[in-house]
């Protein structure tokens, strides 16, 4: 919670996220080499300042800045969400949600856990204190 307190984003999409990009699992690993549970690249985990990626706290909070960054950077929701999975640059050259597969059911995934999670299931701190992200 406090991540989403911090950068003023929902939990209940941080959570949506999380679940999209590494079903919670802390120590995900993409083939891309994407990392943790909200998946960030190493590279873009360095310029976000996360030292450790692994680190759920640090995860989450790099993430969710980072994702903050994006819905500041486009005005519409799923063009940030998209944004997150194809890069802000594919979303700007497409001028909306980049005609790729992946991208196109990453974002109706997000949206859609993002709405079960925000209308039946609010997160509380409990939640994400499992992971070592609820301080």
């Amino acid at each position: 919670m406090a991540a989403s307190d911090r950068y003023g984003v929902p939990p209940e999409l941080i959570k949506a996220v999380c679940l999209a990009e590494s079903g919670m699992n802390p120590r995900a690993l993409s083939r891309s080499g994407a990392q943790g549970l909200m998946q960030l690249m190493p590279a873009t985990a360095r310029g976000l300042g996360v030292a450790d990626p692994w680190d759920p706290v640090q995860n989450i909070d790099g993430g969710t800045r980072y994702l903050r960054s994006l819905m500041q950077r486009f005005p519409r929701l799923d063009h940030a969400i998209a944004g997150y999975n194809a890069g802000p640059k594919n979303v700007e050259k497409h001028r909306g949600i980049p005609p790729f597969q992946e991208t196109q059911h990453y974002v109706v995934r997000v949206l859609d856990l993002y709405d079960h999670l925000r209308d039946n299931r609010p997160v509380v701190p409990e939640d994400l204190a499992a992971y070592g992200a609820g301080q």
